[in-house]
């Protein structure tokens, strides 16, 4: 039997966690021909050989290196790189992760030129469609074939809105997938010496902070909230700050990094502080966020991982596309409310956390039900 060819598009680096059970599951298939694209969305310069072998897949077949830029340039430019290689590639499938300005831009093209196009995390909604991801959400499913959902809230989205049964495939989370493969090779995977320090000097308890969404750093008022609820819990235990570039050039704009202490500060323990530090990669920034008492995060795939490992989180956010992390989960949506951010806080660090499970089928094996769908579509 001829091999089918699929593309399969990531954006940015988050994307990459995402496609790579995926893709390994792929290449031990018989039935397919597969292609990595990254579109350069993002330009990463962690993203070396190194970063591809850690996830244990090969480096991009494609690199489109369109770059940052405003949502109408992205997606334009994503459009006109993608259509070349699929005129001379002629893919049978595309596939796309996510909600970013790549997954739209590809999936455009897909249909444009006949290919199956398949969306995994399909069907997430918000119902804030103030947020640019929301609407990648809705028109990428709009045009979707094959829809791979992470929760049967998504599952019933799709079907709400009309999609057949018969193309929507509740598989569970690939990026769960990707969390557990990276807990597996923590111990020879490597971490880099500062992190390994910091970690041994802290003692007890401690807080993981992310945040970029333009909603939180962009506006003064709203960023000084937060940083000054997290400081007032700093000043109990430690809390952790990789500092996304936006966010910390923000802090500075306003006039903010009063708040901020540095996590490279010589010493011995750390029982307290809010410890601001440049970003992390994955691996270092897991070896963190595992062992926190408290996530506290504006992300959505960090909503996910502390629910498969039940660490308690708080999403600064008013709402969130994967409510089952909410519903079952460890996830409590705590918005720019100050006194609810600190009063749940308290509650996790004291351990009256909520009652939470794990989502069904959040085992790490997502990539292989994809793969056993995909080859079924092929007749195998």
């Amino acid at each position: 039997m001829k091999k089918k060819k699929i593309f399969v598009v990531a954006g940015a680096r988050p994307n990459f966690m995402k496609i790579a059970p995926i893709v390994r599951a792929l290449d031990a298939s018989r039935a397919f021909e597969t292609s990595i694209v990254h579109t350069g969305q993002h330009y990463d310069h962690n993203m070396s050989g190194s970063f591809f072998a850690e996830l244990g897949i090969r480096r991009p077949d494609y690199n489109l290196e369109v770059g940052s830029g405003s949502h109408a340039f992205q997606t334009a430019a994503v459009m006109m790189k993608f259509e070349e290689i699929c005129l001379k590639g002629q893919p049978d499938y595309v596939m796309v992760v996510g909600d970013v300005n790549s997954t739209i831009a590809a999936g455009l093209v897909a249909k444009k030129l006949s290919a199956t196009l398949i969306h995994v995390e399909a069907g997430l909604r918000s119902g804030d469609r103030l947020m640019p991801e929301e609407i990648n959400r809705l028109a990428t499913d709009a045009i979707t074939d094959i829809f791979f959902t992470t929760e049967k809230g998504a599952t019933g989205n799709l079907v709400s809105a009309g999609c057949s049964p018969g193309q929507v495939h509740f598989v569970g989370n690939v990026m769960i997938d990707n969390l557990f493969y990276q807990l597996g090779r923590l111990e020879e995977a490597a971490v880099s010496d500062e992190v390994a320090a910091l970690k041994e000097r802290l003692c007890g308890r401690y807080i993981c902070l992310t945040m970029h969404r333009p909603s939180n750093v962009d506006n003064p008022e709203v960023l000084e909230t937060i940083l000054a609820s997290v400081g007032e819990l700093a000043r109990e235990v430690p809390v952790l700050f990789p500092c996304h570039p936006r966010t910390r050039k923000n802090i500075t704009r306003f006039g903010l990094d009063g708040y901020l202490s540095e996590a490279g500060i010589n010493g011995g323990a750390v029982e307290q502080g809010f410890l601001c530090m440049p970003p992390l990669g994955y691996n270092d920034f897991l070896y963190l966020w595992k062992d926190a008492a408290l996530v506290i995060t504006d992300s959505g795939g960090l909503q996910e991982e502390t629910t498969a490992l039940e660490i308690p989180c708080l999403t600064i956010r008013e709402n969130t596309e994967r409510p089952v992390t909410v519903e079952v989960g460890s996830n409590l949506i705590v918005g720019s409310d100050s006194d609810r951010l600190k009063a749940e806080s308290r509650k996790a660090l004291s351990g009256r956390w909520k009652p939470c499970a794990v989502p069904e089928l959040w085992d790490g094996r997502s990539g292989e039900r994809i793969k056993i769908v995909l080859e079924g579509s092929c007749g195998i």
